[in-house]
């Protein structure tokens, strides 16, 4: 019998952990004494990711769009409906992962379980005390023996957050080597765990006015911070802005690496400059839902040079025309994303002067992107942007969304798809490219172009005028192509698509193809569709949608 020594255990339980092989890692721990102990700390540093509490509509939320889009739709935390339709036996399992980390914490169990947690978060442990399914037989079995300790008589509002208060505090006593912690608690509360954790790299809070008053202990206590993101600020505008810098002021200098606010609405010239101070470490920047006013301050962010992801998105339409009220901030805009030369996610959405700004950024040779979004363009420098597409020739990712022309010198319509088209034709490392009204005049001829110029497409959707069956064989010729949405006044036969079905081959398995607003024209049998599905699904077990015009 061979025998491993210990290191080689470490690395196969690691490379475990990052397959997410929870199966593995837990026949591992129960094999004996010397792969207990390994295979356990690598199954608690990814706890959270266990399918009990992770895999229910975290897709929608991984998104940063996503996750404001869906800010705007929801109230506080109505977004926690999701859980309340897992099944019993996962709120079982839920159940039994907490109540085993808080034994843990209570020095309870056989293994200090809590010691192994990098990432902890509070607000899972708040959705399991407050779902509808947490009661009867999984609450009393929750908080029998030693747990007894921490129920309260009201299982709801004030019950809770005592119960939960306390939880938090014992875990905190224990899990002193937690690098990420998402809460929903005071600045108090958080002001006494702070010192138990010495690792702590970043900070993600429902709440962001938790945060004020705690920036000299992060910095005083926690040494490799380097991460906040939050979700909302309750407080008024003024306060926002100030709280927030007041934070960022504390930190040690250029210490931030990555900043993510979902609801940035209190967002003013405090804020921005304060995020300067971290200029030289801030690698990566999102801020949605900022405020239609916050348009000339963003030019504050000129010593972050060292972006390389940076996302701005307004709650509602930015209808501020800086180069006619603010020329001078327009100006430091462009002079500023010019600077940042590690620039390589760029997203701008509801700006008014997004894409004029990106027209004179994108020319610039020392910029070479590789995600590019833009939603509601359509504004002044739309023409000037497009041509300017074709120096990116590094782009693998592209999102353009307008919703209506505002630009007085764009003139929609085939003269315009054509120079898109020219443009788009050059970025041959494209894998997904996804188009809509921008692409409203796109014909036949222009699905043609692009299907042989763009043969890494991976995921490809667009608008158009009227596409027919003549783009079929170009488009099988993409052998990557996994996702297919076709928005557009069709003139499809069901002839024509599953010929292009069996052009398919081994590179687009799983291939999922949409028809969206089809024409009356070529309108399919149900018959006809159900063959289509048979037929993809038995070629490269993919799926087919087909929606007729005024079916959503």
């Amino acid at each position: 019998m061979t025998y491993f020594p210990g290191d080689i255990w470490h690395i196969i339980c690691a490379q475990l952990r990052h397959r997410r092989d929870f199966n593995t890692l837990f026949n591992c721990a129960r094999s004996g004494k010397l792969l207990a102990g390994i295979a356990l700390t690598n199954l608690y540093h990814m706890h959270y990711l266990a399918l009990a509490i992770s895999d229910f509509g975290d897709e929608l939320l991984s998104n940063p769009m996503g996750r404001m889009n869906y800010l705007i739709r929801s109230e506080q935390k109505d977004w926690i409906f999701r859980t309340r339709l897992l099944p019993e036996d996962r709120i079982k399992k839920w159940a039994g992962l907490w109540r085993t980390i808080i034994l843990s914490s209570l020095g309870k169990t056989l293994y200090p379980y809590s010691q192994y947690i990098r990432t902890l978060n509070f607000v899972k442990l708040e959705e399991l005390l407050t779902n509808s399914k947490f009661e009867a037989d999984i609450r009393r079995d929750f908080f029998q023996g030693e747990l007894a300790q921490f129920e309260t008589n009201h299982h709801h509002g004030l019950g809770v957050v005592v119960t939960l208060d306390r939880i938090e505090e014992a875990i905190t006593k224990q899990a002193s080597r937690v690098e990420t912690l998402t809460f929903q608690a005071s600045s108090e509360a958080l002001s006494r765990w702070i010192p138990r954790l010495p690792c702590l790299t970043h900070l993600n809070p429902w709440d962001g006015a938790a945060l004020e008053g705690n920036g000299n202990l992060v910095r005083l206590h926690c040494p490799s911070f380097k991460g906040l993101d939050f979700w909302n600020w309750s407080r008024e505008k003024e306060p926002f802005d100030k709280g927030l810098s007041a934070f960022l002021n504390e930190l040690r200098p250029h210490s931030l690496g990555s900043f993510e606010t979902f609801n940035a609405w209190g967002f003013g010239p405090q804020s921005f400059q304060a995020l300067s101070c971290h200029g030289k470490s801030l690698s990566e920047l999102k801020l949605h839902m900022l405020p239609p006013d916050s348009t000339p301050h963003v030019p504050l962010l000129k010593d972050c040079t060292n972006l390389v992801s940076l996302s701005l998105a307004a709650r509602e339409l930015a209808t501020i025309d800086l180069k006619k009220s603010h020329n001078d901030a327009l100006l430091a805009m462009v002079a500023w994303l010019k600077e940042c030369k590690k620039l390589r996610i760029l997203s701008f959405a509801n700006f008014f002067c997004a894409t004029l700004v990106m027209a004179q950024t994108l020319s610039e040779n020392s910029i070479r992107l590789t995600s590019l979004e833009c939603e509601g363009g359509g504004f002044p420098g739309t023409a000037q942007f497009h041509q300017a597409l074709a120096n990116q020739t590094s782009l693998q990712h592209l999102w353009l969304k307008d919703e209506e022309n505002l630009d007085e010198d764009y003139l929609e319509g085939p003269e315009a798809a054509d120079v898109l088209v020219e443009s788009l034709c050059k970025l041959v490392n494209l894998t997904h490219l996804r188009m809509r009204r921008m692409s409203d005049y796109f014909t036949d001829i222009h699905i043609l172009r692009l299907a042989s110029s763009l043969p890494k497409l991976r995921v490809w959707s667009t608008s158009g005028d009227r596409f027919t069956d003549t783009i079929w064989g170009s488009v099988a010729s993409l052998k990557s192509l996994h996702i297919l949405t076709l928005c557009a006044s069709t003139e499809f036969t069901g002839r024509g698509i599953l010929e292009f079905i069996e052009m398919l081959g081994p590179g687009n398995q799983d291939l999922s193809l949409a028809v969206k607003n089809a024409g009356s024209d070529s309108r399919l049998s149900e018959g006809e569709q159900e063959m289509i599905q048979e037929e993809i699904a038995t070629k490269v077990q993919g799926q087919f949608r087909w929606f007729c015009q005024g079916e959503k």
